[in-house]
C-alpha cells in the first residue's frame, strides 16, 4: 500500500477527524475509504460517451405533447 500526502483546510481536517472517530477508524483509514467509495460511484466512461449519442432522440416538448396542460400547483408558503 502506498502513502500520499494531502493538505486540508483546518475545518475540513476537524470534520474528518470527528467522522473517523465516530466510525471507530483512524483518519487515514477513513479518508482512504471515502476516496475509494467516491471513485467507485463514478460513471464508467462508456456511459459518459453515450450521453447525447442518439441524434434523433425527441425533445422534451415532443415527449410531453398530448399530455395536456399541467394542473395548478399548491403554494409552498
Amino acid at each position: 500500500m502506498s502513502q500520499i500526502t494531502i493538505y486540508l483546510q483546518d475545518e475540513i481536517e476537524d470534520k474528518a477527524r470527528k467522522a473517523a472517530k465516530a466510525h471507530g477508524k483512524s483518519v487515514s483509514r477513513w479518508l482512504a475509504e471515502q476516496v475509494a467509495h467516491k471513485l467507485d460511484e463514478a460513471w464508467p466512461q462508456s456511459v459518459l460517451d453515450a450521453a447525447g449519442a442518439i441524434p434523433d432522440f425527441p425533445e422534451l416538448a415532443e415527449i410531453r405533447k398530448g399530455y395536456g396542460k399541467d394542473a395548478a400547483r399548491e403554494s409552498m408558503d
